[in-house]
């Protein structure tokens, strides 16, 4: 019993969501009992402006409110990666409510809303085709979000079902587990995923609803209406009554759970309330007779909780959302809803009891997936939506939208989550590049210590003492040295062997060009003192000479340390703009130091010169001097094309990639245009005196008939350097030769008769120099 002065009242109400005039009744007795203080706990009133606890205090329910189901959605979303969804809602609180909880859900998730739609009971047949076309135009959502009654949805999908049109229905539980929704449309209702609050049956209640009689159930005014129309008989009647309705299937309503808890909570929180405030009476005592509906709602009614915690209520009154999922396919050639999954704060899904077509979910995206080396450039205002756009071959990805350079001297992991260091590339001995220089040095050192050895052996003959046997010794030893550096300059470089290098370069030719500067220096001194008629020139012996090569050795190895000071050695990491995946170990020496370094080594070379042609005219005992003299001859001429080259065009060849063909790389030498132009010039003038001498020996009699062969050949010569070299500089080298000069000795005269010359187009769409011309003695044809 309760007391008199405290009305407590429990009301149920149907499903909401099919009964919008319910909707307003309920929110308006919400209204009318908050103004005297009655708690009301509902069963199935799920809208979220009852937990607005600013208006609706008193208000409590055992079914969760519609946001809570809207996450759901939106987890099932994301648990599939369907980014890209359209929507479509009742109209109403229900509808419209819950599509906004679940658009907030997803743009919490990164879920984009393609397209929305609204569908009433008012709408036609052709107005629902008019929403099927509606999401038909955004082709990539494949999802469709439903939060409709029940007849709605059915609606839909018999106009999807007339179109031919299909979709994956995600769906609130105003589809659920209803087969009315899907009777006659199974086909395009197949893969739809539907939810449903979670419940479990009551066998208590079942024994009791079919142990009911009309007889015995005088308290429910409309049992008797539902026995009559159960039995389809009239309680007028002596055999109506005599039915039961345990004699027929009985299936209750899956929500009479939420029914149930209802009253079993309000009983609760009465028996507790009495219990508190009476603890020593079984009867109502004053303590309850005045009766504070805010004390019992929040300090009893909120409190409640049994069945290990199914039921119990938040701080706003709410039930805890729990909600299964279904998933509708076939099965056994028939269509059924399966359970996939629960929802209780966090997704469950066991996706093997899922059928996809393919074995594969479908895609709902705006944009595929970008490729392994791409990153997404997002469009404005979208963040589902975006361009792939290709990364560098040398950049790794720093995220899903940022290409990041990796340092100089690393590159990208095959994930492209990171860079690694690369390994350093130099010159190892296996190379091919290796093995031909070391095997020549190793042929040179042979040879010079067979000659060490020679010389070892008639090492007190005239011949050898005459020669300067202790100048032939050094200058052995240099030859030696410059043999050496080969290994020296293959080694892997170290700072060790970058000292080496600077040491060992300079000084090898310091040791060779200073014995041979003082041999020559005596031998021009010692003739230079005859013709005077002087005396025996001064430090002439072998110890002089000795002294005098070490003097001038030890002025390259001053400059050598000088330049170790300055530029300590060490080794550094070079990587080529045009090759940034190969890194290079080379010595840090500067090529200018190089050249400061060698630039004693010149003045050397031009004063051994200098004395080796001074002493050519020497008699035969001293026919050395020629040879030293031819040698250093050939060493300027080495030197002259060597240092400049070396210099002026470092590094020796670039890589370049036309604008018009970015997929081909061309490479070239590092010379400039003026550079090529004066060799082609000067091999221009040697033509034309070639051409002038032949002419004037066309004359020549038969023996010496070869004349008139070299002077075709010079006039064809002219004239395919006339054609040539306006085009390479007119036309910025787009052109190339690929064929000149097939000669064919047909001619009476025993002279070329014809010759062929092709020009092929490189980057241009000029078609005049593509085509082939042919030449004859004559000229052009």
């Amino acid at each position: 019993s309760c007391p008199q002065s405290l009305s407590v009242s429990a009301f149920a109400f149907p499903r909401y969501e099919q009964h919008l005039i319910l909707v307003f009744f309920l929110l308006q007795v919400a209204n009318l009992l908050r103004l005297f203080q009655i708690p009301q706990i509902s069963y199935a009133s799920t809208s979220a402006k009852l937990s607005d606890k600013t208006r609706y205090d008193y208000f409590a329910r055992t079914v969760p409110p519609d946001f809570y189901q809207a996450k759901a959605m939106a987890e099932i979303l994301r648990y599939f990666n369907w980014t890209y969804v359209s929507t479509v809602a009742s109209e109403g609180d229900y509808g419209e409510t819950g599509i906004d909880a679940f658009q907030q859900e997803a743009r919490a998730r990164q879920i984009c809303i393609a397209t929305s739609a609204k569908v009433s009971r008012s709408m036609s047949r052709w107005s629902y085709e008019n929403v099927i076309r509606s999401l038909q135009q955004k082709s990539n959502a494949k999802v469709v979000i439903l939060f409709t009654r029940s007849e709605d949805a059915r609606e839909l999908l018999v106009a999807a079902n007339r179109m031919n049109v299909t979709f994956t229905w995600v769906a609130s539980d105003g589809w659920g587990a209803q087969e009315s929704v899907v009777r006659g449309s199974e086909a395009v209702a197949d893969g739809a995923f539907t939810i449903e609050l979670a419940s479990y049956p009551i066998p208590q209640f079942n024994d009791y609803f079919t142990g009911l009689h009309p007889y015995n159930n005088t308290r429910n005014p409309w049992f008797r209406e539902y026995w009559e129309n159960q039995f389809q008989c009239s309680l007028h009647d002596l055999g109506c009554g005599k039915h039961s309705l345990r004699e027929t299937p009985f299936q209750p309503e899956s929500k009479i759970m939420f029914v149930v808890n209802a009253v079993y909570a309000m009983a609760a929180a009465l028996h507790n309330m009495r219990q508190a405030l009476c603890p020593n009476s079984t009867k109502v005592c004053d303590a309850l007779k005045p009766g504070n509906g805010r004390k019992f709602y929040r300090d009893y009614i909120l409190k409640v909780k049994f069945d290990e915690n199914v039921v119990r209520f938040d701080a706003f009154g709410d039930s805890l959302g729990r909600y299964n999922i279904f998933h509708y396919h076939k099965e056994d050639g028939r269509y059924t809803y399966r359970k996939v999954g629960y929802w209780s704060q966090d997704l469950t899904l066991n996706t093997s009891l899922i059928p996809w077509d393919g074995q594969v979910a479908p895609t709902s995206q705006c944009s595929d997936p970008c490729r392994k080396n791409e990153v997404k450039s997002m469009q404005p205002g979208d963040v589902c939506c975006w361009i792939c756009i290709p990364c560098q071959p040398y950049q790794y990805l720093q995220d899903a939208f940022t290409c990041a350079d990796c340092s100089f001297g690393q590159w990208p992991l095959a994930n492209l989550t990171g860079c690694y260091d690369l390994p350093e590339e130099y010159i190892r001995w296996e190379d091919a590049w290796a093995i031909g220089p070391v095997t020549i040095s190793c042929l040179g050192m042979m040879c010079t210590l067979f000659v060490i050895g020679l010389f070892l052996k008639h090492n007190e003959t005239p011949v050898v003492k005459a020669s300067g046997r202790e100048l032939s010794y050094i200058l052995l030893l240099g030859v030696l040295m410059c043999y050496s550096m080969t290994f020296i300059y293959i080694a892997k470089p170290s700072t060790a062997v970058c000292t080496l290098r600077r040491l060992g370069l300079g000084t090898s030719f310091a040791v060779c060009y200073s014995a041979l500067l003082t041999k020559t220096n005596r031998i021009a001194r010692i003739f230079s003192g005859v013709k005077d008629g002087a005396q025996r020139p001064r430090f002439i012996s072998p110890a002089s000479q000795v002294a005098i090569c070490g003097a001038l050795i030890s002025c390259q190895l001053i400059v050598v340390v000088v330049w170790l000071v300055v530029e300590a050695p060490g080794v550094r990491k070079e990587v080529s703009p045009e090759r940034r995946d190969v890194v290079t170990l080379k010595c840090n020496s500067k090529d200018s130091s190089m050249l400061m370094s060698l630039t004693y080594n010149c003045i050397l070379i031009i004063l051994c010169t200098v004395y080796a042609f001074k002493t050519r005219k020497c008699p035969e005992n001293f026919n050395e001097a020629k040879f030293i003299g031819f040698t250093m001859y050939t060493t300027c001429i080495i030197w002259l094309a060597f240092q400049p080259i070396f210099y002026v065009t470092a590094p020796g060849v670039r890589k370049e990639v036309s604008p018009e063909r970015r997929d081909v790389v061309t490479l070239k030498c590092n010379s400039k245009d003026s550079s090529m132009l004066m060799s082609l010039t000067y091999n221009c003038i040697l033509i034309i005196l070639c051409t002038v001498y032949a002419f004037k020996t066309r004359k020549c009699p038969e023996n010496f008939n070869e004349a008139k062969f070299i002077g075709f050949t010079m006039y064809t010569t002219c004239i395919i350097w006339l054609a040539f070299q306006p085009i390479f500089y007119v036309t910025a080298s787009d052109y190339r030769v690929s064929r000149v000069g097939f000669i064919y000795y047909t001619a009476p005269s025993g002279g070329p008769s014809s010759f062929v010359f092709y020009l092929l187009e490189h980057f241009t769409s000029d078609r005049f120099l593509m085509q082939p011309h042919l030449g004859s003695a004559s000229g052009w044809d």
